[in-house]
C-alpha cells in the first residue's frame, strides 16, 4: 500500500468547489448531457414498470411537500424525499450508464440528487448542472479505479457506497459550497453510506433494484447540513478511520485518485446500455443475438450453451440453479444464463421482453437450464464488459464468438440518435406515458440543458 498523503480530502473538496463549466472539455460537456438524457428516460420507465419503487414514491408523497418532481408523477415533495423516490427508480431497471474499467454506475445516485437540488430553490443555470454531474461522475470513477482491494472483500456492495460520494460532490457544487463545507458534506455522507453485500445472496429482497434511493437521499441531506454549518472531520477519505480504511483496509492508490484531476474527466469513458440488464451480461446478449442472426440458428436445435466468463462474472453465474431460474426480474437481470436465454429465444432483450411473465416462460427456462460457464484464465475485472460464447447444436455443429467490449462502450458507442430512441422508448413506459412527439421534444431540451437558464424546470416538462 502506498503511504497515504495528508490533505487528500482537501484536494478532492477543492476540485469539487472550484470546478468551472468553461474549463470543461467539449467532450465532457457532451457526455454529461447524454447522461442527463439517458438517466431521465430510465427513471421515467421505472416509474411505470417497477412496482418495487411504489413504497418509496408513497413515502416521499406522504413525508413532505415541496417543489421537487417525483418522476412519472404530478406529485411534488422536498429535495431529500425526491432524491429518495427518484433514486429508487435510477437502477430499478438496470438500464443506466456504467463505467466498465471499475464496474460501477457513477450517475445512478448523482442524477436524482442533482435534479432534486436544482428544483429546490432559486433557478439554476444548466451549465452548473453539467459541471456538477461531470464532477460527481469523475469522483466515483476515480474512487473505483484507485481501490487496490475490492470492497466486496469486506462484505460490502460497492456501487451505492461509492456513488454516494459522487452524488454529494454534485450536490455541493450546485449549492455553491466552498471547499471546507464540501469536505464537511463528504464527512456527513460517510456517516450514512452503507450497503451490505448480503443483498446479493437473498432471493426475497428487492433492495438491489432500489438501492440508489439511499445514497441519493444521503447526499442531499449531507449537502444541506454542511451548508447550514454542521461540521464534519478533516480527512473523510484518507483518515485513519476514513472511507478507505473502513471499506478497503486502507488499500488504495492516491495517485490514481488524483492524477489529472480537473483535466481528465472519466464521464467521457462511460458506457451507455442498449439492453436493460447488468452490464456484465451485455457481451453475452450481443453474442447470442448476433450468432443466431448470422448463422440463422434454429434455437430448438440448441443442445448446450457454454459461456466463457471472467472472475468478475462469477456473481452472474453462481449459484447456477438460481441463475438459471431467477426469482425476480432484478435477479434475472443479474444472470448470464437467463439473459442469454432471453436473447436466444426472443431475439432481443428489451423492456417489453424482460418482465414477470418472462420468469415463467418455459422456452426461456429450458434454454437457461442448458447454460454452463467456464472461467477463462487471465480474465479479471478489466474484462467486465467482455464475453465468450459457444452454442452447440443437436447436429454437432458449434457456433462461437467473443466480444472484447460490449456494445455501448466508448469503443463501440451508442450514437446520440440511438440514445434518443432509447429515451423515447423508455418514456412510453412511464406511469404517465409520453407520446412520441412529446418525448422527442423533451429529449431535445435535455440534450441542450446547458443552455437553460432554469434547468430545474426542464424536468417538470
Amino acid at each position: 500500500m502506498t503511504a497515504t498523503p495528508t490533505g487528500l480530502s482537501d484536494s478532492i473538496s477543492k476540485f469539487v468547489a472550484e470546478s468551472d463549466f468553461n474549463a470543461l472539455p467539449a467532450a465532457t460537456r457532451d457526455a454529461a448531457a447524454r447522461v442527463v438524457l439517458d438517466a431521465t428516460g430510465v427513471m421515467l420507465a421505472a416509474s411505470g414498470l417497477c412496482p418495487e419503487v411504489g413504497p418509496f414514491v408513497s413515502l416521499a408523497r406522504e413525508a413532505a411537500t415541496g417543489p421537487c418532481t417525483i418522476f412519472g408523477s404530478e406529485s411534488r415533495t422536498s429535495a431529500p424525499m425526491a432524491a429518495f423516490a427518484n433514486g429508487a427508480m435510477a437502477h430499478a431497471l438496470d438500464f443506466e450508464d456504467a463505467f466498465d474499467p471499475a464496474p460501477s454506475h457513477p450517475n445512478a445516485a448523482t442524477i436524482p440528487a442533482a435534479v432534486a437540488i436544482v428544483q429546490s430553490g432559486a433557478a439554476v443555470d444548466g451549465r452548473e448542472l453539467i459541471t456538477a454531474i461531470a464532477t460527481g461522475c469523475d469522483l466515483v470513477c476515480r474512487i473505483g479505479l484507485c481501490l487496490e482491494q475490492p470492497l466486496e472483500d469486506n462484505g460490502w456492495y460497492p456501487p451505492p457506497i461509492i456513488g454516494a460520494f459522487g452524488a454529494t460532490a454534485a450536490v455541493c457544487r450546485l449549492l455553491g459550497l466552498d471547499a471546507v463545507q464540501t469536505r464537511d458534506a463528504f464527512s456527513l455522507v460517510l456517516c450514512q453510506a452503507t450497503m451490505p453485500g448480503e443483498i446479493r445472496h437473498s432471493r426475497r429482497t428487492i433492495i438491489r433494484a432500489v438501492r440508489e434511493a439511499f445514497p441519493a437521499q444521503a447526499a442531499v441531506i449531507a449537502g444541506f447540513l454542511a451548508r447550514d454549518g454542521v461540521r464534519g472531520f478533516e480527512a473523510p477519505f484518507e483518515g485513519e478511520s476514513g472511507f478507505f480504511r473502513l471499506f478497503a483496509d486502507g488499500c488504495f492508490d492516491p495517485d490514481t485518485l488524483t492524477a489529472g484531476l480537473g483535466q481528465r474527466f472519466y464521464i467521457e469513458e462511460l458506457s451507455f446500455k442498449p439492453w436493460p440488464a447488468c452490464r456484465g451480461t451485455h457481451a453475452y446478449i450481443e453474442l447470442a443475438i448476433d450468432l443466431v442472426r448470422e448463422h440463422r440458428i434454429d434455437i430448438s436445435q440448441i443442445e448446450s450453451v457454454q459461456a466463457g466468463i471472467g472472475s468478475v462474472h462469477r456473481m452472474l453465474v453462481e449459484p447456477l440453479a438460481e441463475k438459471q431460474a431467477p426469482a425476480s426480474v432484478i435477479d434475472a437481470k443479474f444472470s448470464i444464463p437467463f439473459m442469454l436465454a432471453v436473447a436466444l429465444v426472443k431475439g432481443e432483450a428489451t423492456l417489453a421482453s424482460i418482465n414477470e411473465s418472462t420468469l415463467r416462460d418455459p422456452a426461456v427456462l429450458a434454454i437457461a437450464s442448458r447454460v454452463q460457464s467456464e472461467e477463462l484464465p487471465g480474465w479479471g475485472r478489466e474484462r467486465a464488459a467482455s464475453g465468450a460464447l459457444s452454442l452447440v447444436l443437436s447436429d454437432g455443429r458449434v457456433f462461437s464468438g467473443q466480444v472484447e467490449r460490449a456494445l455501448g462502450d466508448p469503443g463501440a458507442p451508442l450514437a446520440t440518435e440511438r440514445l434518443v430512441e432509447k429515451f423515447v422508448h423508455c418514456a412510453g413506459f412511464a406511469s404517465r406515458p409520453l407520446e412520441v412527439a412529446g418525448a422527442e421534444a423533451l429529449a431535445t431540451r435535455l440534450l441542450a440543458i446547458a443552455d437553460s437558464e432554469n434547468c430545474g424546470a426542464v424536468f417538470r416538462s
